[in-house]
């Protein structure tokens, strides 16, 4: 894939390819130094496969230089892993299979200020947003009860009886940081139990 990439733009200045492999993260930390001095320069990262490995990468290169556009190019479609890309800071999104003109358009796109991914992904996006709309911050629970507003956000999903596992993939975080959420919930509330959570804000009228 990488090889087909740096045909495909070989020739558009604006883009410097990086090619993965065992010394990708020294090499994008290099090439973020390098392409720093020209903050309407592109990196198009081809994605390892890993998640993981690809958030690495952009953490390295946008460290290095924090003016950096990056685009990433056949990373997971998955919703928590797409989410976890535009934490990341990334400007663009685009399939492993896109053509030519849509890599260079994608590429114009960003340089323009603006943001570019697919259809699916413009859809998460919408939705992710839509759900975290579904409980805005209580002024009353954060005075009485000392309840954070991502604290407040799991509310609604403990009424909806959601595992830990579903709530963790809903926000895109680990597991063991709802967990983690949870009991300190618990401690400034004085419940003992999810339902407990639950009544106690109703009573403070968080919930209709």
């Amino acid at each position: 894939m990488q090889e087909r990439l740096a045909r495909v733009i070989g020739g558009e200045k604006e883009i410097e390819v990086v090619m993965n492999g065992p010394t990708a993260e020294r090499d994008g930390k290099k090439n973020g130094k390098a392409i720093a001095k020209n903050s309407n320069e592109i990196l198009v990262l081809v994605s390892s496969g890993a998640v993981l490995e690809d958030l690495q990468r952009i953490h390295s290169w946008r460290s290095a230089a924090p003016g950096i556009k990056v685009i990433v190019m056949g990373g997971s479609h998955k919703e928590p892993d797409f989410l976890q890309y535009v934490r990341s800071g990334v400007a663009g999104f685009l399939r492993g299979d896109a053509t030519a003109s849509e890599v260079v358009n994608g590429v114009r796109t960003v340089l323009n200020g603006e943001s570019v991914c697919g259809a699916s992904q413009c859809a998460i996006l919408f939705r992710y947003f839509a759900q975290e709309a579904e409980s805005f911050p209580s002024a009353a629970l954060q005075r009485d009860l000392g309840l954070t507003r991502r604290e407040q956000q799991l509310i609604p999903l403990l009424t909806r009886g959601l595992t830990n596992k579903e709530i963790a993939n809903h926000f895109s975080l680990a597991e063991q940081t709802v967990k983690n959420h949870l009991y300190r919930m618990k401690r400034k509330i004085g419940a003992h139990g999810r339902l407990e959570i639950v009544d106690v804000c109703r009573q403070h009228g968080f919930l209709a």
